[in-house]
């Protein structure tokens, strides 16, 4: 490595945490800059693929949230009312080793953020980024200061950040109300699969275990309910007792769970976006990562692990030169293929399983479900989950 870099990331989220954590441990000179007076996880729970969890190994963190976190072994998903399976993936079928991890976000929000600061990162907080130079580079922070002298900026905000220019990507017609929720111990779910519950594409129900937040905290999960963004108002504004009602029609198992819900506000909103950035790379010294460059829906569980993946990729390639253009080439090099190839399936298969369309949803249920148990659909489908397609982590030098 040659002389440290003063390296600027706006977005204290995972990838940007994860980045910082690994080039100050190099003996760079970190600074973060986020809008929140004190950072904290943004979303419900999350599941980490053997892409995620392999960057968390080189970073020492991978045995802490191992522990914390619920290891799942397989997809599961029923349509009603026939209860026909659509969906039924186990890791086992790619690789017996191979399975994914729920976790609640704050989990590993807090784990990269000791890290990080272990490292010794600079945080300013409270302070959005309203713009960037990138001939120089430097910021314009929203107090009217500007941030010079930098060597690197990384664009590490999410999706919706005045960051990202308004015309790049779309808002998907569909979002998701969640809650963290105790896990019922006597309950009728299965405690190492994400399970769903399906009516055409209009409506899904989801409950996936995510961990625990500490050892002395109970183990939880994650309650999902699609929705139509545009309808989230209405939603609000009507009885709660209606839309249990509906809830309870599509699965009526879950009927303890939604008796936590005395209030509206007791679910979140989360509203999805899918975009690529054509310039993921901008100038010579600004670049992307995770959602900054590339934003999906969740459907392929994919978001938190390709944000730790180019994390990882930026990191190893700023360490194998001092020229900092090159070193965003190879950044380029080692992660566009797997971002065009996960974006592609993923604005895919979106629809197919949360969207507005009758015929979609027939080819589900009647054709690709029966196929998807035939030689090698089940290995593709679990590889593809995994986020294996592509060789990922060969590519990268990870475990």
């Amino acid at each position: 490595m040659g002389k440290p870099l003063n390296i600027a990331i706006t977005g204290a989220g995972i990838g940007g945490l994860a980045l910082a954590a690994l080039l100050a441990r190099a003996g760079h000179k970190i600074k973060i800059f986020d809008q929140f007076e004190t950072p904290e996880p943004i979303g419900s729970g999350l599941m980490l693929q053997q892409t995620g969890l392999a960057v968390l190994q080189e970073l020492g963190l991978r045995q802490e949230i191992d522990a914390l976190g619920t290891r799942i072994e397989r997809l599961w998903g029923l349509t009603t009312p026939s209860m026909r399976p659509v969906l039924d993936v186990r890791y086992a079928k790619w690789q017996s080793e191979v399975y994914g991890l729920g976790v609640q976000r704050g989990l590993i929000f807090e784990a990269l953020y000791r890290a990080a600061s272990d490292a010794g990162v600079e945080f300013v907080l409270g302070t959005p980024v309203v713009d960037f130079d990138p001939s120089v580079p430097d910021l314009a922070l929203g107090n009217g200061e500007r941030v010079t002298g930098q060597d690197l900026v990384v664009l590490a905000h999410g999706a919706r950040s005045n960051l990202t220019p308004p015309d790049q990507g779309v808002d998907l017609p569909y979002g998701a109300l969640w809650a963290t929720l105790p896990w019922p111990q006597d309950g009728p779910f299965d405690a190492a699969a994400l399970e769903q519950r399906y009516f055409n594409a209009k409506q899904m129900a989801g409950v996936m275990p995510s961990g625990r937040l500490d050892s002395k905290s109970p183990d939880t999960l994650t309650y999902f309910w699609s929705i139509r963004a545009e309808l989230e108002a209405d939603w609000r504004a009507s009885p709660l007792e209606d839309w249990k009602r509906d809830a309870k029609a599509l699965w009526p198992e879950t009927e303890g769970l939604l008796a936590h819900f005395k209030h509206h506000d007791d679910l979140s909103f989360a509203r999805y976006r899918h975009h690529t950035s054509k310039h993921p790379v901008i100038g010579r010294q600004v670049v992307r990562v995770g959602d900054a460059w590339h934003a999906a829906s969740p459907q392929l569980g994919q978001g938190a692990n390709m944000a730790l993946l180019d994390a990882w990729a930026l990191a190893q390639a700023i360490s194998q030169t001092s020229d900092i253009s090159d070193a965003l080439k190879t950044y380029l090099k080692l992660r566009r293929g797997h971002v065009r190839l996960y974006q592609i399936m993923t604005w895919m298969f979106t629809p197919v399983y949360q969207g507005d369309s009758q015929v979609l949803p027939w080819l589900r249920d009647w054709l690709a479900a029966p196929f998807s148990k035939l030689w090698p659909a089940p290995q593709l489908l679990a590889a593809m989950v995994s986020g294996a397609i592509g060789s990922p982590l060969k590519r990268l030098g990870l475990r």
